[in-house]
């Protein structure tokens, strides 16, 4: 579980720094497309902001893997995976966007995913 929450650490904190600073370059990587309506950068910054405190989480929750807490942290990744799978899926199929970043994040969240699930049935 500690290498599960150190590496959500670095990819979580990474992104969200980028989108807090800068959102239009990862988003556009990401999604082929601009967000150069002022709504969509706030709500880019607002996502970035979410990632940011859920990599400092994951971080400080490193070390105590024993406790309920990082269970409920985990689970939380978790679900943000599958959600975010979800999200990219459609905006590739439903929406039709194609940025050089959608299927390698949608293979990234779902490898993380996985070990979320993997970590959790190991804490059982």
């Amino acid at each position: 579980m500690k290498a599960l929450l150190i590496v959500s650490a670095a990819i979580e904190t990474a992104i969200g720094l980028a989108l807090v600073l800068s959102p239009s370059m990862p988003v556009a990587l990401l999604l082929g497309a601009s967000i150069d309506a002022p709504g969509a950068l706030v709500a880019a910054r607002i996502a970035g902001a979410a990632l940011l405190s859920l990599g400092i989480a994951c971080w400080l929750a490193r070390n105590n893997q024993h406790g309920r807490t990082v269970a409920g942290l985990v689970a939380a990744l978790l679900l943000y995976n599958v959600l975010a799978v979800a999200v990219l899926v459609h905006a590739s199929f439903g929406l039709g966007l194609s940025g050089f970043g959608i299927w390698p994040a949608a293979g990234l969240h779902t490898t993380l995913a996985i070990w979320c699930v993997a970590c959790l049935r190991l804490k059982q």
